[in-house]
């Protein structure tokens, strides 16, 4: 054999190789079929984060966002639940749900035929989500249970006094409704079973 042949026989095959600028290493084949790799994807070495996830922290960020801008500046620490309540009262300005007040005639319709110039303000449910995941995020977070200001007495009144005011106001019962149980041929609840819906709705 020539000096040729076997240089050629000696060197693995180009696509077996790794090189880098001080090392050549050899890299087995896949044993995967064409058409697939065996090299795992970003996606399958770090899951994403789940969706109530990826909004606790966007929630968490944008509260500290409002305790930077508030005047004056508030830290985590100084915060209060008389602080909360300034912010949820904040966020009535986003909302998109309207309640209806007392001296308009579609006071207490679910369904008003046309609209209305009462305010828009945020649901009671979005608010009472919202508080759930600021309060496990300011425990995640370092902060204690016992002086979480999302925990405070006054935030569940609050919440409570929203819930009642928004459901007279809507007409619409947030109260969850016991599930019938299916009868014995397996048949499916009828929708009229389920609890209304509590999303955003506007006259």
């Amino acid at each position: 054999m020539d000096m040729k042949n076997a240089a050629s026989t000696s060197i693995p095959s180009p696509s077996l190789l790794s090189s880098s600028p001080s090392t050549l290493t050899i890299i087995p084949p896949s044993t995967t079929t064409s058409g697939s790799s065996s090299t795992l994807s970003p996606s399958s070495q770090s899951p994403s984060p789940s969706r109530y996830e990826a909004q606790k922290r966007r929630d968490w960020n944008t509260f500290g966002q409002y305790l930077k801008n508030h005047q004056p500046p508030l830290s985590l620490a100084q915060c209060s639940g008389a602080h909360v309540l300034e912010y949820l009262r904040y966020l009535d300005q986003f909302g998109k749900t309207k309640v209806h007040v007392q001296m308009c005639p579609f006071f207490g319709l679910p369904h008003p035929p046309v609209p209305c110039p009462c305010p828009l303000r945020q649901a009671w449910g979005s608010l009472d989500a919202l508080i759930g995941r600021l309060r496990a995020a300011h425990e995640e977070n370092g902060g204690s249970p016992e002086t979480n200001p999302f925990a405070a007495r006054a935030v569940r009144l609050y919440l409570r006094e929203v819930r009642e005011v928004q459901a007279k106001a809507r007409g619409v019962s947030y109260e969850k409704k016991k599930r019938k149980k299916p009868a014995q041929g397996g048949s499916v609840p009828s929708s009229s079973d389920a609890p209304p819906s509590t999303g955003a709705t506007s006259a």
